[in-house]
């Protein structure tokens, strides 16, 4: 059995104009969060507004959370060296778990003091003031999230598109501040929709936090691809002239890459360099056809001779 692997691909987004496409966004979200952090807080305190407080105690979540994607972006898209022989693509997938985790860090300090509010009838009154902060926050949180997912799409780049989501999470958040302070200040009864406002924000925070622990961890732990990209690969190296089997394909994400190793049968009789022209054709059929792959490794196998002498390996 021989193995090919040669020179692959180097995925687009890892360039000088991809990194600086991700830094820029992202540092245009830090300035904007750092300006919604005082605003939000300023109001929650002047209105007298819990879930506008807990938005703007997100929005202190999302700031941390865009120094993550900073530092995964310039160690995640650097070259590969001695040290790093298979690239640093997995610093980001590191970068977009901390993301997670500090999203459900969060909830669950909002969790305790939304029950805690509810449990406790905490009265609250916010003022008008209070709903025209949460329309600001939306519109601007709203923007930032296409713009961030656009460019993360475009990269990518998993910590880019969950930093995109972290703003999205902040928009409705924002939704769920201006409907219970707007009802509250409609009818002031419904005192405790306000608390509740609060509890709405944490379930969005919580499901998107866990979405990418998950995604993360699943990357992590070498978890294949997609079931439907396996079988398209496969049918793709099986369709090359001079493959009669292909069999033990493997794949596995490395940040927004896919590394794949997979055997392939060829009749026995042929020189090594007709195998060897034959794995180099799979090779770059699987590059050419799949925009994340970027690493082959082919073995190339004898068919078995139908006496029994000869036996795959």
């Amino acid at each position: 059995m021989s193995a090919f692997s040669g020179n692959d691909k180097i995925l687009d987004p890892g360039d000088s104009s991809g990194l600086a496409s991700g830094l820029r966004v992202t540092w245009i979200g830090t300035a904007v969060n750092i300006v919604l952090i005082v605003f939000k807080l300023w109001a929650g305190l002047a209105s007298r507004s819990q879930a506008l407080i807990a938005d703007g105690i997100h929005s202190v979540s999302d700031l941390f959370s865009d120094f993550v994607v900073l530092l995964g972006l310039r160690w995640g898209r650097k070259d590969e060296d001695e040290d790093h022989q298979f690239g640093h693509a997995r610093i980001e997938t590191i970068s977009s778990m901390i993301v997670g985790l500090l999203l459900l860090l969060v909830s669950a300090g909002l969790l305790y003091n939304g029950f805690n509010a509810i449990f406790s009838h905490q009265v609250s009154k916010p003022s008008l003031f209070a709903v025209y902060a949460a329309i600001i926050s939306i519109a601007l949180k709203e923007g930032l999230y296409w713009y961030t997912l656009a460019v993360g799409k475009r990269l990518r780049s998993s910590v880019v598109i969950g930093n995109a989501w972290h703003h999205r999470t902040d928009a409705f958040s924002s939704v769920a501040v201006l409907l219970g302070v707007g009802a509250t200040y409609l009818n002031p009864e419904w005192h405790l929709a306000d608390a509740y406002a609060a509890l709405l924000v944490t379930v969005f925070i919580v499901k998107v936090g866990a979405n990418l622990v998950w995604d993360a961890f699943k990357e992590l732990s070498d978890a294949a691809p997609d079931k439907g990209l396996v079988s398209l690969m496969f049918q793709e190296a099986r369709q090359v002239e001079g493959v009669r089997q292909v069999h033990d394909l493997r794949a596995r994400h490395s940040g927004p890459q896919i590394f794949a190793e997979l055997h392939i049968v060829v009749d026995p009789d042929l020189t090594v360099r007709a195998g060897h022209d034959i794995a180099r054709t799979v090779k770059h059929r699987l590059l050419d056809r799949f925009r994340d792959v970027t690493r082959v490794i082919i073995h190339v196998d004898p068919e078995p001779k139908i006496d029994g002498l000869n036996e795959l390996n």
